[in-house]
């Protein structure tokens, strides 16, 4: 849900007008628009890159996923692991757009947790791994434009710890 649909559902609920913060918040937030498309279609853009450069550090911090019998061992399974990559990708322009990390809640970081245990999946490799996605999203992107995305990044690490 958008950071205004969100603000006018609370409102409505309480039969009350918008505050003067929430309306603030709200005209902080259409400020950042083109700077939010901006980021999208980079991170959107850029999305193989990323994917590669973030691959490519999660497997030098933890090499054996690619040895002979790890998670990630052979190309079917790296390529499954790189899906995964730009899934939470695209979540976190989902987080962007909307101002809000309600989206990335419901979609990614409920029952993540239970999912990649029950695949086996190392929890701590996947935190790492958005971790690594984050880093190299941020080597594309200005300061200005790391601290609008770096919360929605945060956020899954914290919602898999």
């Amino acid at each position: 849900m958008s950071l205004v649909s969100q603000i006018i559902i609370n409102a409505d609920n309480e039969l009350r007008y918008p505050t003067i913060g929430e309306l603030q918040a709200i005209q902080e937030y259409l400020k950042t628009g083109e700077k939010r498309i901006k980021i999208i279609s980079l991170l959107r853009d850029q999305e193989k890159d990323i994917v590669q450069k973030a691959s490519k550090a999660i497997f030098q911090i933890h090499p054996e996923y690619i040895a002979p019998g790890g998670n990630a061992e052979g190309a079917r399974k790296r390529s499954l692991c790189l899906r995964d990559y730009g899934w939470y990708l695209r979540l976190v322009t989902y987080g962007v757009l909307a101002g809000d990390k309600e989206a990335i809640e419901k979609i990614g970081v409920i029952g993540v947790r239970e999912m990649y245990n029950s695949l086996g999946v190392p929890i701590l490799g996947m935190i790492d791994a958005v971790q690594c996605l984050k880093d190299a999203s941020l080597e594309m992107l200005n300061v200005e434009e790391s601290q609008i995305i770096s919360p929605y990044f945060d956020f899954i690490i914290r919602g898999m710890s």
